[in-house]
């Protein structure tokens, strides 16, 4: 079984908070529509923040609330709207000065987490790549992305992350798709060093690097990229959005997915024989 669509746990918060303030409307024994009407909205507004359908605004459950009369509420509310949005933040609002900054946030979870397990089916994560490698993978994302260009800043910060790898108290459980290690999002001679590199971090006490061959009989199919710290979080990387998963079900979900994909990997001589033919078939 798959992940659900990685963004259900941000509609179920939303659901959640819509819910928390229409039992507040209840409790003030007012209708949708006198709502509505004290706060000078259409009537629907109401309905769809209940359901979640739409997000309130601080200045709606400011309305809200002080119509209700619960305006002591109102920061509180306020707060978890500012969370449940923070589960869904759009690559576009993340990178308006860059990448550089998105690097330097991960770094106090990183910096907490204890057992990181890492899933990519498509390319190296960023914790096991190379200056070269991710230069390359950064240059083409601000180009696509069309975002400020600070390739050299956002590389050095990606590179600074790496250091829970031999530091504090951290083990890592990293699946990749044999793909992610033919993908050639770099020239030939950053590819080859980030394939030896790969060989060289596997060799870590706390590394734990599985591959699944291309051949293998999927009885797990290739999902989303996605790393869970602890037992947590897991964090999603979309096309348009970071998807940030934090309901323990989901979060057990994508602990059995990773689970799931675990048992078609291999490891040890096998793994390495991977990487290397990679490496050859660069020519």
């Amino acid at each position: 079984m798959s992940p659900q669509s990685p963004s259900s746990s941000v509609e179920q918060a939303r659901r959640a908070l819509g819910q928390r303030l229409d039992d507040i409307r209840k409790d003030a024994g007012l209708s949708a529509r006198a709502l509505a009407a004290r706060a000078g909205w259409h009537e629907s507004k109401c309905s769809r923040i209940r359901s979640g359908k739409t997000p309130p605004s601080e200045a709606d459950i400011r309305l809200w609330t002080f119509h209700c009369g619960a305006a002591d509420q109102a920061e509180d509310l306020i707060a978890t709207a500012r969370g449940v949005e923070g589960m869904y933040v759009e690559w576009r609002r993340q990178t308006r000065a860059g990448l550089r900054r998105v690097q330097q946030a991960a770094v106090p979870l990183y910096e907490r987490t204890r057992h990181f397990r890492i899933y990519e089916p498509g390319v190296i994560p960023g914790l096991l790549q190379t200056p070269a490698y991710a230069t390359s993978l950064m240059g083409a994302i601000i180009a696509f992305q069309q975002i400020p260009d600070d390739t050299e800043a956002a590389v050095a910060a990606r590179i600074d992350r790496q250091r829970v790898l031999r530091q504090g108290n951290h083990t890592f459980a990293i699946l990749l798709e044999e793909s992610a290690l033919r993908a050639q999002v770099a020239d030939p001679e950053a590819m080859a060093g980030q394939l030896g590199h790969l060989l060289q971090v596997a060799s870590l006490p706390s590394v734990s690097l599985g591959v699944i061959p291309q051949a293998t009989r999927r009885t797990m199919w290739p999902v989303e990229g996605f790393w869970i710290f602890d037992d947590e979080r897991v964090l999603v990387e979309l096309v348009t959005a970071e998807v940030t998963v934090t309901q323990p079900r989901e979060v057990e979900l994508y602990s059995r997915t990773f689970s799931a994909l675990a048992e078609l990997a291999v490891y040890g001589t096998n793994a390495r024989s991977l990487i290397t033919e990679a490496i050859n078939a660069l020519g």
